[in-house]
């Protein structure tokens, strides 16, 4: 469809909407080529683990979730705070992206009202829109539409804001004009690959989720975490950030969001391990309510809390038998 709007309207008004980012990239089917042989390969080596929904074909051509889409608005929204949690080992530690309210919401009000302006732009005009929600390659799609690069660890990073961004698309069938591609600027920095703790990242935009901490603590149902794992969580409990806070862009143009909601949750920056080991189911329910945490079902969040502090007793054991 001919767009009756611009795409610097449409960027216009996301900016309004509070979006930090916004690019637009062409739904030709040829932008996702090379992403998705890369994808492929990745499950052929097994590297998702039990992700198996990950393998939507729909992931992979981006038509079968909307047949007349012609451009891909991308979205980011950065949500950096620069609270800094203690050092202590009896302190759990959880994925800046989880300390305020759940981003799925902040994303989906913006993400609609941008689809719904849109919309009212014309007869007929079509606008969908995803966040974490559909099978979409939204790394791979940032980065077609000039948002960032797809970095070594896997994240999109920006320029203005380091990898602290989520992501969001607004899918329609208008035609509007593209920008560039972003180019990668990682160089040759290894920084995330030397800091894994586990080598999850086996190598550069490689990451093996079955040694990847963030996994394991979000997506790992089971009752039981692999030894290797649990020997290396450094009091990871809900996701891992080693790998976002070790990368220079980060260190360097890393910057406070302005979005109030992803303002932490004073409870969330320093939690015990102690405590969450012992977290009721309701007390859980209560605590994580407006949280993207609630992912992690209290019995996982246990878990994780258990066999940080199990790990911290055995390197305190071997330190005394070293002692003797």
């Amino acid at each position: 469809m001919n767009s009756p709007v611009s795409s610097t309207q449409v960027k216009q008004k996301a900016t309004e909407l509070g979006f930090h980012k916004v690019g637009i990239a062409t739904a030709d089917a040829a932008a996702g080529i090379s992403d998705a042989a890369h994808l492929q390969a990745w499950f052929a080596k097994g590297y998702h683990a039990d992700m198996d929904w990950m393998a939507n074909p729909n992931r992979q051509e981006i038509r079968r979730l909307m047949p007349q889409v012609q451009s891909v608005i991308c979205v980011a929204l950065n949500y950096y705070t620069p609270q800094q949690r203690p050092e202590e080992q009896k302190y759990a530690k959880i994925s800046r992206y989880g300390w305020g309210r759940d981003y799925h919401k902040v994303l989906h009000k913006k993400l609609k009202a941008l689809a719904n302006w849109l919309q009212a732009q014309g007869d007929g005009i079509q606008a969908r829109y995803y966040a974490d929600t559909g099978p979409i390659q939204d790394k791979m799609w940032a980065q077609q539409a000039g948002i960032g690069w797809v970095a070594k660890n896997s994240n999109v990073i920006s320029r203005e804001y380091g990898s602290w961004v989520f992501l969001g698309e607004v899918l329609t069938d208008l035609v509007l004009t593209p920008d560039q591609p972003h180019t990668e600027h990682c160089g040759t920095c290894t920084r995330c690959l030397d800091a894994c703790p586990t080598g999850a990242i086996v190598q550069p935009f490689v990451v093996d989720a079955n040694r990847c901490i963030a996994y394991h603590t979000i997506e790992n149902r089971g009752e039981d975490l692999p030894d290797a794992i649990t020997s290396q969580m450094h009091g990871w409990v809900a996701g891992c950030d080693i790998c976002q806070d070790v990368c220079p862009w980060n260190q360097r143009f890393a910057k406070e969001t302005d979005v109030a909601e992803f303002q932490p949750y004073p409870e969330n920056v320093a939690p015990t391990l102690a405590e969450l080991a012992q977290i009721s189911d309701e007390q859980w329910d209560q605590r994580f309510r407006a949280s993207a945490l609630r992912r992690i079902k209290p019995e996982m969040l246990r878990r994780n809390a258990r066999v940080n502090l199990e790990a911290g007793q055995a390197v305190i054991e071997e330190k005394c038998e070293t002692w003797k």
